[in-house]
């Protein structure tokens, strides 16, 4: 990887004009990117930014970075092999809920289990914003779409769930009103030598318009999210009022601090290894209507897939010497048909 020059905006800014509909929350987690880049130490040409299919994955055309606009909801696939093939550079993944949650689904979760060293964006709008409305793996039960005219049955997925159960090292949420928060949370997913995957509440002004606007709107902030912060007491509330203690079943639960007093409150442990207290705090919501927690949900140390496989790489190679692959590809057990 080559030294990291100094950069701007500008830099990491292609000259491919964004395309989504106006007042679409991927514009401002784009600036969120382009203004962050600079800042962590990486140069354009060492970075790799890869998709599938959906809105969000117009992204790699508007980074000038290298980029590949993979098919729908292989991108972790595709990224896990430029991960494995080049660990030298920055391996960025981005993609929808539909994309990576649906159809990509069981790639999105062997790329954390395996904790392959890349960092994937989940843009989750509830909803299929290219394909026109349907409704997507993370739309609540009920929801009317052109594919449900008569309501959702399905049962959504909790992304953070999803990657806490996968035992992702990396896991934490932001939203697309909040730009600083965004890129602090980025900056750390970036950092951080493993898989890391970071769910970003995404509105889709077009086609479900406001999912997120009782948990993010300015004036909602302090009362329905649920900053978490390493070593200190979950607390929230415009006078920070509430907070989220683990009850006798070993749920999170939210409770009123003047109920139970501060030292009866949970304290955020991002770095224990069990993710069992981080996934009962991933199930504080049941929808963006309810206090909701943002930040980092876990951040563990666990060795990096492309480093076990290049150093048993290294052993067969010493063991046996070079492979061949003329040899290989006639070996037993082959046959001729005709």
């Amino acid at each position: 990887m080559s030294e990291a020059p100094t950069t701007t905006k500008a830099d990491w800014t292609s000259d491919q004009e964004p395309r989504w509909c106006p007042g679409c929350g991927d514009y401002s987690i784009l600036t969120a990117v382009q203004l962050m880049m600079p800042e962590i130490g990486t140069a354009p040409e060492d970075t790799v930014f890869i998709s599938g299919i959906g809105c969000a994955a117009r992204f790699p055309y508007y980074m000038n970075t290298y980029g590949m606009h993979s098919i729908h909801g292989r991108a972790p696939a595709v990224a896990t092999g430029m991960a494995m093939a080049r660990p030298e550079l920055d391996v960025w993944v981005i993609g929808g809920d539909g994309d990576m949650l649906s159809i990509g689904g069981n790639h999105l979760i062997h790329a954390m289990r395996r904790n392959v060293n890349i960092t994937i964006l989940l843009f989750n709008n509830q909803i299929y914003g290219l394909t026109k409305g349907q409704y997507s793996p993370t739309s609540e039960v009920g929801k009317v779409t052109k594919s449900t005219p008569m309501g959702s049955l399905d049962e959504p997925f909790n992304p953070i769930s999803v990657a806490l159960g996968a035992e992702a090292t990396f896991v934490a949420r932001t939203h697309d009103m909040d730009r600083k928060h965004m890129q602090e949370t980025f900056k750390r997913a970036h950092a951080h030598k493993g898989s890391a995957l970071v769910e970003i509440f995404q509105n889709c002004n077009v086609f479900n318009d406001g999912a997120f606007a009782q948990i993010t709107k300015k004036d909602k902030r302090d009362e329905m999210l649920i900053p978490l912060v390493h070593g200190e007491p979950i607390r929230f509330g415009v006078d920070n009022e509430m907070g989220v203690i683990s009850n006798a079943e070993g749920s999170a639960e939210i409770v009123k601090v003047a109920d139970v007093g501060e030292s009866a409150l949970l304290v955020h442990d991002e770095t224990r290894s069990d993710p069992s207290m981080a996934f009962a705090i991933s199930r504080l919501a049941s929808g963006p209507y309810q206090p909701t927690p943002v930040g980092v949900f876990r951040s563990v140390r666990r060795p990096e897939y492309a480093a076990n496989a290049t150093q048993q790489l290294a052993v067969a190679q010493d063991q046996k010497g070079p492979g061949d692959i003329h040899a290989l590809l006639r070996s037993q057990p082959t046959w001729e048909v005709g």
